[in-house]
Parts: C-alpha cells; sequence; structure tokens
C-alpha cells in the first residue's frame, strides 16, 4: 500500500496523531443546527518511511492473554500500520511441535497471507528465532542451522516478503565470529538470493550488538541480498551474571550510524515514554536523522517491549513518536 493511500485510510478511519504543527490546515464547511461554521479539516504530512508493524510488540497479548497470532494483520491495521513483520517463535507451539513440517510451514504461509490480503496489508519480513546458532564454531552445526533457515526463506518468499532476519549467535571471540558469520551468512545469502530474499542481521546481543564487528561482516560477505537490521536499542554486548542488567553496552547511535550503510530494515525499539511522548533512553530525532542520511525510505518497524503501557498503548505511543519525530528531521 503507498504511503499516501495509508495516510487517506488512516484519516477516515480515525486512526490519526495528533500534534502541533504535525499537520497541514484546510478549512471545510460543516452545517450544524442549521447554521454552517468552519472547522478544521486535518491531513496528515508524509514521513520520509513507511510503518510496519514488530509481532514482537504483541508477544504479552500472544503468549499471556492468548491472543491468536493470526489476527496479527487484523490488529495491524487497525493501529494504523501499513506492514507486518512476523516473529516465527510466536507461532510455537504449533510449528514447533510439528517439527517445522512443510505441511505446518505451509499452512502457517497460507493462514497469514489470506490474513494479510483480506485486510490489505504487506508482508514485509519474518524474525527468526530458535533455529540454531548461524555463528557457531563447530561447521556441522553451523551448516544445520543454515539448513533450518532455509524453510524460513521458503515461506519468506511464499508471503511477498522481502527478507527473513537473523541472528548471528555462536563464538565469543570477535576473529573467530567474524569468520563463522561470513561463512553461516554467504551460505544462506546464496540459497536466499535465487529466492529473492535478503538475509538481515540485527544488532541483537553478543557480538552483533558491536557495530563496527557488525558492519565488518557485512563488508566481507559482500552480497547484495545479505545486510543489516539496526534496532535502535539492542546495544548490550554482554549482560551482568544471572540478571538482564546489561554489563557492556555499545554506543547506540555509533552503532547505528555503522550499520545504516548495509541496511534494509530497521526497527524502531522503545521501552519508557516521558509526559511528552518521548522515549526516555533514546532520541529518535537523533536517530530517524541518521536513518534518512543514509537514503533509506523503506519500512520502519515499531517494536514496543516496555511495561509501564499496555503493549498496544506503548505501540500506539510508538507510533506517534516515529511521526513526530520525523517532522523534526531535516
Amino acid at each position: 500500500m503507498k504511503r499516501r493511500n495509508f495516510i487517506r485510510k488512516t484519516a477516515v478511519a480515525g486512526v490519526g496523531v495528533s500534534f502541533l504543527g504535525a499537520y497541514a490546515c484546510k478549512e471545510a464547511k460543516k452545517e450544524n443546527k442549521n447554521e454552517a461554521e468552519t472547522v478544521e479539516a486535518t491531513e496528515i504530512a508524509e514521513p520520509f518511511f513507511e510503518l510496519s508493524l514488530a509481532q514482537w510488540s504483541m508477544h504479552r497479548m500472544i503468549r499471556e492473554e492468548g491472543v491468536d497470532p493470526y489476527t496479527f494483520a487484523e490488529k495491524a491495521k487497525k493501529w494504523g500500520f501499513t506492514g507486518l513483520e512476523y516473529v516465527s517463535q510466536l507461532y510455537n507451539p504449533e510449528l514447533s511441535d510439528a517439527n517445522y513440517s512443510d505441511e505446518a510451514m505451509a499452512a502457517f504461509v497460507e493462514k497469514s497471507n489470506a490474513e494479510a490480503k483480506k485486510h490489505g496489508m504487506k508482508n514485509v519480513l519474518i524474525m527468526i528465532d530458535g533455529q540454531g546458532n548461524l555463528a557457531v564454531s563447530d561447521e556441522a552445526e553451523r551448516n544445520e542451522t543454515v539448513e533450518k533457515h532455509k524453510k524460513w526463506v521458503d515461506a519468506a518468499a511464499a508471503m511477498g516478503c522481502h527478507a527473513i532476519r537473523v541472528n548471528l549467535n555462536g563464538s565469543n571471540d570477535p576473529e573467530e565470529w567474524k569468520k563463522n558469520s561470513v561463512d553461516g551468512l554467504t551460505k544462506l545469502a546464496t540459497y536466499a538470493k535465487e529466492k529473492n530474499i535478503n538475509i538481515l542481521v540485527e544488532n541483537h546481543g553478543g557480538l552483533s550488538s558491536n557495530g563496527a564487528l557488525h558492519a565488518e561482516v557485512m563488508a566481507m560477505v559482500d552480497m547484495d541480498n545479505c545486510g543489516t537490521l539496526p534496532d535502535f536499542g539492542n546495544f548490550c554486548i554482554t549482560r551482568k551474571p544471572d540478571s538482564w542488567d546489561c554489563e557492556v553496552m555499545y554506543d547506540k547511535y555509533k552503532g547505528v550510524k555503522e550499520l545504516m550503510p548495509y541496511a534494509k530494515a530497521v526497527s524502531a525499539k522503545s521501552n519508557v515514554f516521558d509526559a511528552e511522548g518521548n522515549e526516555v533512553e533514546i532520541d529518535y530525532v537523533k536517530m530517524l536523522q541518521m536513518v534518512k542520511d543514509a537514503g533509506y525510505t523503506g519500512f520502519i518497524g515499531v517494536e514496543y517491549e516496555g511495561k509501564e503501557l499496555s503493549e498496544e498503548e506503548g505501540i500506539k505511543a510508538t507510533r506517534d513518536l516515529l511521526l513526530k519525530a520525523a517532522k523534526a528531521v531535516v
């Protein structure tokens, strides 16, 4: 769906975002009790990107509240998005119990396509988790991981997605990690190229959150269909023992800048908002300026992970912040 169509549809549906100066105003006439009064009709100005929703933003709804993951398209449209970023693990145990059989994968594709078509949504990508370690030092295990990901490449192709997102877990030694990553990604991207699918690596913990090393791997792979998915917030390299607290954090702005030259998707992470609707840990204007400066005009996926707001409220707050911040980008 084109952005102007999204604007038209969301305006009709009442999903519009209210920010001072974020709208172009025009006058319209409205009759009220036999007299005409002038009111403002608003029109949302287009951002330089399109809005997609990362399904992980709904993971508590799905896992804890029993929301059907196949309602993803319906809910995303209602909340004002045009693109869908699926998360493989949210379709477990349906898929895992079937050992990701051809029949189970085909059913996933068919149902997802039907819902996307029904609601006029665009399938953008699939985020793959739990399918092995692409950067592990054991070559046999690495090759097995590549094979497991091929099913998801096929699924993405059948759904009209442009990419799958993978993780580069494995060795913690930088040189070993780089070598393993290049091997695993090259093998997978070679297969995916035949299907017209991109293989994207997110900064997702471990050495993948070291922007310089991550970018170096991309340069070494040097394939048109292998790129990055910069996430605004996933830059924790190591966590404290027996804790989720970060011990070694990479500079998020430096990291996004280093990853953007290879970006084929972008993830807008959010957790906590202040009273003005800004993310307290991430300067969205600064992030979006780097994204725009890199020449990126594709989908930016909303990925709310906070707990202070409900998932629906957090998703909408992140969406609104992106649209507001886009107005401040030059």
